[in-house]
Protein backbone atom coordinates (compact mmCIF):
# COMPACT_ATOMS: atom_id res chain seq x y z
CA UNK A 1 0.00 0.00 0.00
CA UNK A 2 1.24 3.49 -0.84
CA UNK A 3 2.11 5.78 2.01
CA UNK A 4 1.98 9.58 2.08
CA UNK A 5 3.36 11.65 4.94
CA UNK A 6 1.88 15.11 5.48
CA UNK A 7 3.83 17.76 7.35
CA UNK A 8 1.49 20.66 8.05
CA UNK A 9 2.24 23.94 9.75
CA UNK A 10 2.51 27.67 9.38
CA UNK A 11 6.18 27.39 8.28
CA UNK A 12 6.72 31.01 9.25
CA UNK A 13 9.36 30.43 8.01
CA UNK A 14 10.33 26.83 7.26
CA UNK A 15 13.69 26.08 8.93
CA UNK A 16 16.32 23.38 9.32
CA UNK A 17 14.47 21.81 12.25
CA UNK A 18 11.45 21.11 10.04
CA UNK A 19 13.65 19.49 7.40
CA UNK A 20 15.44 17.43 10.07
CA UNK A 21 12.14 16.03 11.38
CA UNK A 22 10.92 15.31 7.83
CA UNK A 23 14.12 13.44 7.00
CA UNK A 24 13.91 11.27 10.11
CA UNK A 25 10.24 10.36 9.64
CA UNK A 26 10.72 9.71 5.92
CA UNK A 27 13.31 7.07 6.86
CA UNK A 28 11.17 5.45 9.54
CA UNK A 29 7.85 5.41 7.70
CA UNK A 30 9.17 4.34 4.27
CA UNK A 31 6.74 6.69 2.56
CA UNK A 32 6.48 7.15 -1.19
CA UNK A 33 5.72 10.87 -0.85
CA UNK A 34 6.26 13.51 1.83
CA UNK A 35 4.19 16.67 1.46
CA UNK A 36 4.82 20.00 3.17
CA UNK A 37 1.47 21.81 3.39
CA UNK A 38 1.66 25.39 4.72
CA UNK A 39 -1.52 26.72 6.32
CA UNK A 40 -3.49 29.60 4.86
CA UNK A 41 -4.87 30.79 8.21
CA UNK A 42 -3.67 28.82 11.27
CA UNK A 43 -6.82 28.06 13.33
CA UNK A 44 -5.02 27.14 16.56
CA UNK A 45 -2.84 30.17 17.23
CA UNK A 46 -2.63 33.89 16.61
CA UNK A 47 0.64 35.07 15.05
CA UNK A 48 1.28 38.80 14.88
CA UNK A 49 4.11 38.57 12.35
CA UNK A 50 2.71 35.92 10.01
CA UNK A 51 4.19 36.28 6.53
CA UNK A 52 1.75 36.16 3.58
CA UNK A 53 0.73 32.65 2.57
CA UNK A 54 2.33 33.02 -0.85
CA UNK A 55 5.69 33.86 0.73
CA UNK A 56 5.52 30.94 3.16
CA UNK A 57 4.60 28.61 0.29
CA UNK A 58 7.51 29.86 -1.82
CA UNK A 59 9.98 29.45 1.08
CA UNK A 60 8.81 25.84 1.47
CA UNK A 61 9.37 25.26 -2.24
CA UNK A 62 12.85 26.77 -2.06
CA UNK A 63 13.72 24.67 1.01
CA UNK A 64 12.63 21.47 -0.76
CA UNK A 65 14.59 22.05 -3.98
CA UNK A 66 17.00 19.17 -4.51
CA UNK A 67 15.12 16.89 -2.09
CA UNK A 68 12.44 14.25 -2.62
CA UNK A 69 9.90 16.35 -0.70
CA UNK A 70 6.89 17.97 -2.32
CA UNK A 71 5.07 21.16 -1.40
CA UNK A 72 1.30 21.46 -1.69
CA UNK A 73 -0.79 24.65 -1.85
CA UNK A 74 -3.94 22.68 -0.99
CA UNK A 75 -4.78 24.68 2.17
CA UNK A 76 -3.87 28.02 0.58
CA UNK A 77 -6.12 27.32 -2.43
CA UNK A 78 -8.97 26.30 -0.12
CA UNK A 79 -8.73 29.57 1.84
CA UNK A 80 -10.18 30.24 5.27
CA UNK A 81 -9.00 28.50 8.45
CA UNK A 82 -6.76 25.55 7.58
CA UNK A 83 -8.33 22.57 9.33
CA UNK A 84 -6.22 19.41 9.26
CA UNK A 85 -9.34 17.22 9.27
CA UNK A 86 -10.50 18.77 5.99
CA UNK A 87 -7.03 18.50 4.45
CA UNK A 88 -6.69 14.82 5.33
CA UNK A 89 -10.21 14.08 4.06
CA UNK A 90 -9.38 15.71 0.72
CA UNK A 91 -6.07 13.84 0.44
CA UNK A 92 -7.78 10.55 1.28
CA UNK A 93 -10.44 11.17 -1.37
CA UNK A 94 -7.80 12.01 -3.98
CA UNK A 95 -5.57 9.06 -3.04
CA UNK A 96 -7.84 6.06 -2.39
CA UNK A 97 -6.14 3.06 -0.83
CA UNK A 98 -3.25 5.18 0.47
CA UNK A 99 -2.11 5.25 4.09
CA UNK A 100 -1.74 8.78 5.46
CA UNK A 101 0.72 9.84 8.15
CA UNK A 102 0.41 13.28 9.70
CA UNK A 103 3.63 14.73 11.14
CA UNK A 104 3.50 17.37 13.85
CA UNK A 105 5.81 18.85 16.45
CA UNK A 106 5.59 18.52 20.21
CA UNK A 107 3.70 21.73 20.91
CA UNK A 108 0.90 21.13 18.41
CA UNK A 109 0.66 17.40 19.16
CA UNK A 110 -0.11 18.20 22.80
CA UNK A 111 -3.20 20.18 21.73
CA UNK A 112 -4.71 17.65 19.31
CA UNK A 113 -7.82 17.05 21.38
CA UNK A 114 -8.76 20.72 20.91
CA UNK A 115 -8.45 20.62 17.11
CA UNK A 116 -11.38 20.71 14.72
CA UNK A 117 -12.95 17.23 14.45
CA UNK A 118 -10.08 15.34 16.13
CA UNK A 119 -11.86 11.98 15.80
CA UNK A 120 -11.92 12.42 12.03
CA UNK A 121 -8.17 13.12 12.08
CA UNK A 122 -7.60 9.91 14.08
CA UNK A 123 -9.63 7.88 11.58
CA UNK A 124 -7.86 9.26 8.51
CA UNK A 125 -4.19 9.25 9.47
CA UNK A 126 -1.57 7.91 11.83
CA UNK A 127 -0.29 10.81 13.95
CA UNK A 128 3.51 11.15 14.05
CA UNK A 129 5.24 13.38 16.58
CA UNK A 130 8.72 14.21 17.78
CA UNK A 131 9.92 16.19 20.81
CA UNK A 132 10.98 19.81 20.45
CA UNK A 133 12.62 19.93 23.84
CA UNK A 134 15.07 17.79 25.76
CA UNK A 135 12.38 16.67 28.22
CA UNK A 136 9.50 16.34 25.77
CA UNK A 137 9.44 12.57 25.28
CA UNK A 138 7.64 11.72 28.53
CA UNK A 139 4.91 14.30 27.85
CA UNK A 140 4.42 12.92 24.35
CA UNK A 141 4.06 9.34 25.59
CA UNK A 142 1.53 10.33 28.25
CA UNK A 143 -0.55 12.29 25.75
CA UNK A 144 -0.32 9.51 23.13
CA UNK A 145 -1.96 7.13 25.62
CA UNK A 146 -4.87 9.56 26.02
CA UNK A 147 -5.30 9.82 22.25
CA UNK A 148 -5.09 6.04 21.80
CA UNK A 149 -8.05 5.67 24.17
CA UNK A 150 -10.06 7.64 21.59
CA UNK A 151 -8.91 5.50 18.67
CA UNK A 152 -5.84 7.42 17.52
CA UNK A 153 -2.85 5.63 16.06
CA UNK A 154 0.35 7.38 17.12
CA UNK A 155 4.01 6.97 16.21
CA UNK A 156 6.49 8.78 18.43
CA UNK A 157 10.11 9.14 17.41
CA UNK A 158 12.75 10.41 19.80
CA UNK A 159 14.64 12.38 17.17
CA UNK A 160 17.77 14.21 18.25
CA UNK A 161 16.50 17.65 19.17
CA UNK A 162 17.62 20.40 16.79
CA UNK A 163 17.26 23.70 18.72
CA UNK A 164 15.75 25.79 15.93
CA UNK A 165 12.34 27.47 15.80
CA UNK A 166 10.57 29.87 13.50
CA UNK A 167 10.46 32.37 16.36
CA UNK A 168 14.25 32.24 16.60
CA UNK A 169 14.52 32.95 12.87
CA UNK A 170 12.11 35.90 12.99
CA UNK A 171 13.82 37.37 16.05
CA UNK A 172 17.25 37.07 14.42
CA UNK A 173 16.02 38.85 11.29
CA UNK A 174 14.57 41.73 13.32
CA UNK A 175 17.83 42.04 15.27
CA UNK A 176 19.96 42.02 12.11
CA UNK A 177 21.69 38.74 12.99
CA UNK A 178 22.60 36.01 10.51
CA UNK A 179 20.09 33.20 9.97
CA UNK A 180 22.45 31.12 7.81
CA UNK A 181 22.67 28.37 10.45
CA UNK A 182 18.89 28.26 10.95
CA UNK A 183 17.39 28.02 7.45
CA UNK A 184 18.48 26.74 4.01
CA UNK A 185 20.50 29.31 2.03
CA UNK A 186 17.73 29.88 -0.54
CA UNK A 187 15.26 30.65 2.26
CA UNK A 188 17.67 33.09 3.92
CA UNK A 189 18.11 34.86 0.57
CA UNK A 190 14.34 35.01 -0.02
CA UNK A 191 13.71 36.52 3.42
CA UNK A 192 16.35 39.18 2.83
CA UNK A 193 15.27 39.97 -0.74
CA UNK A 194 11.61 40.34 0.24
CA UNK A 195 12.13 42.17 3.53
CA UNK A 196 10.21 39.61 5.58
CA UNK A 197 10.08 39.73 9.40
CA UNK A 198 11.72 43.15 9.62
CA UNK A 199 9.10 44.59 11.97
CA UNK A 200 7.28 43.39 15.06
Amino acid sequence: MNRIAIFGGTFNPIHNGHLHIAQQFEKQLHVQRLLFIPTFVPPHKQISDLAPAEDRLEMCRLACLGTSYEVSDLEIRRGGPSYTAETLAELKQNNPGTELYFITGEDMFLTLEQWYQPELIYSLATICAAPRSTDGVDKLHAYAKRLAAHGARVILQNIDYLPVSSTMVRDAVRQGRSIDALVPPRVAHYIQENGLYQRN
